[in-house]
């Protein structure tokens, strides 16, 4: 494999440049007119202009990438996450053209893109499977039956998708025929498929996803867990490894059943499988995405791999590089989610430019991003501006190198999350690892509650910088003042 087309943009792009560098593997770039100076068209090797702004008219358009893959002599085509990474369709055309695509079988995506077709694969193999129904339902009737069947709450879900598309939770008999039919309508929107089914709401969820990768010989390994329940809209803002919530047996037992996951659909290379914990302990499998995650940087940080390597070096027909007793937790990982959102405003999109725009650094931090301070962001595409990823050497050093990380990062000209990062950070039930996923549903009801917080935490602070000044005053001390209260802030800031 000599040349690799990465089939995205933003930060998962310029990261598997970074990979291909480092194994000495030329890079194409693609690139929309929104992203005609980003920084992925700009560090790759080359890079071709597929389009128009919207995703439908670029990133998306198979047989143009595919036609420029053949122009430019590429060998293969990395998805990334997003876009192209789960179409069984567009990964036939690829391995049809003669080139590899770097992730699973079509198959084994068509099989795993369906929850429905993915619980009927894997309860053969012995894995847990959250109560309810393992087929599509399309009336009212049967949906009420069921429901009743199972007890309240339920959750209606769609069966193809993600990303909290097309699921609604149901308390209450009397709103099942309203949010079934909200359910089937964003499903039919988001997809092109309003097929829902209906299982039991797991109460104290936790949100445990298991890495897995696999090899065409039929190696199979897990890279342990990452923890996800700190969500907001479904969708995932904190992740970190390993969870506070599992214990060494847990670990292995949904490993183990991983592993089945991946037996049951005859899988090759990068994959999570997402799990649900309940307040019993007890784990339901949810669904397989097959593909690279967001999150993925926290186990690369607990398990010093390159998971994107790995990837490549699978898809070239390589054999796993570690056994599973080769394969080690060190430390603990935090990623935090920096969204151009505005948490007042429950969360929604601030797309605008990045007036002032610097990272932070220092010991064991690192920010996976696709842009530069000046750029805007489009309103195109999915709002994440960056990934801050720290490591410590144990949880609470983790958390205090984060929110030193987040008072570093400095961002003007549009509203971010990283404000609710901190909070979370700093909140008593994160910090104790006693949460689920209803965090933001049980602590952020007000998010102007929040920024009272914040505010009488500065107010505090410098209250007490203003005592030593007055102090050092009284002293005639006021460069030795200057430098205390310069400590100072640090020591709070940290």
């Amino acid at each position: 494999m000599k040349k690799v087309l990465i089939a995205n943009r933003g930060e998962i792009a310029r990261r598997i440049i970074r990979t291909l560098k480092k194994m000495n593997i030329a890079s194409v770039a693609i690139y929309s007119d929104a992203d005609r100076n980003a920084p992925h068209v700009l560090e790759s090797d080359e890079a071709v202009y597929v389009g128009e702004s919207p995703s439908s008219e670029s990133y998306l358009k198979q047989d143009v990438i595919l036609n420029f893959c053949k122009e430019l002599n590429v060998d293969g085509i990395h998805p990334g996450y997003g876009f192209l990474s789960e179409n069984s369709e567009f990964a036939k055309k690829v391995t049809d053209a003669g080139m590899t695509f770097i992730g699973p079988s079509p198959l084994a995506m068509e099989v795993m893109g369906d929850k429905l077709s993915a619980k009927q694969a894997v309860k053969d193999f012995g894995v847990p499977l959250v109560p309810g129904i393992d087929k599509a339902i399309d009336n009212l009737e049967e949906a009420t039956e069921v429901a009743n069947k199972i007890g309240y709450p339920v959750l209606i879900k769609a069966t193809a998708g993600g990303g909290g598309k097309g699921m609604r939770l149901v308390e209450d008999p009397k709103m099942l025929a309203e949010q079934m039919k909200l359910a089937q309508n964003e499903a039919r929107s988001s997809f092109g498929n309003d097929a829902c089914f209906i299982e039991k709401f797991v109460t104290k969820p936790r949100h445990i996803e298991i890495q897995v990768f696999a090899d065409k010989a039929g190696n199979a390994v897990y890279l342990f867990e990452r923890e996800c329940s700190i969500q907001r809209r479904h969708q995932k803002v904190i992740e970190e490894a390993p969870s506070a919530l599992l214990t060494p047996a847990l670990r292995k037992e949904m490993g183990e059943a991983a592993i089945n996951v991946c037996k049951a659909c005859n899988y090759e290379g990068a994959g999570t499988v997402e799990f649900l914990v309940d307040g019993d302990m007890k784990f339901y499998f949810l669904e397989m995405n097959t593909r690279l995650q967001v999150e993925h940087p926290v186990t690369e940080e607990i398990t010093g791999l390159d998971l994107v390597e790995w990837q490549i070096r699978v898809a070239r027909g390589e054999d796993l590089p570690k056994k599973q007793d080769e394969l080690k937790i060190n430390g603990h990982a935090i990623e935090v989610r920096v969204y151009a959102e505005d948490t007042l405003n429950g969360f929604t999109p601030d797309i605008g430019n990045l007036e002032r725009y610097r990272v932070p650094s220092g010991e064991s931090v690192r920010v996976d991003d696709g842009f530069v301070e000046g750029m805007d962001i489009p309103i195109y595409y999915d709002p994440m501006i960056a990934k801050l990823v720290v490591w410590g050497k144990d949880r609470n050093t983790a958390i205090k190198r984060t929110l030193k990380a987040i008072d570093e990062y400095q961002i003007s000209g549009l509203k971010t999350t990283l404000d609710f990062g901190k909070y979370v950070l700093k909140h008593d039930a994160f910090v104790s690892g006693d949460f689920d996923t209803n965090f933001v549903r049980h602590y952020f009801q007000d998010p102007r509650a929040m920024y009272e917080a914040m505010r009488e935490e500065e107010e505090a602070l410098m209250h007490g910088i203003n005592q030593i000044w007055d102090s050092m005053k009284e002293r005639d001390c006021k460069e030795f003042a200057s430098r205390e209260i310069t400590s100072s802030w640090k020591i709070a800031r940290s």
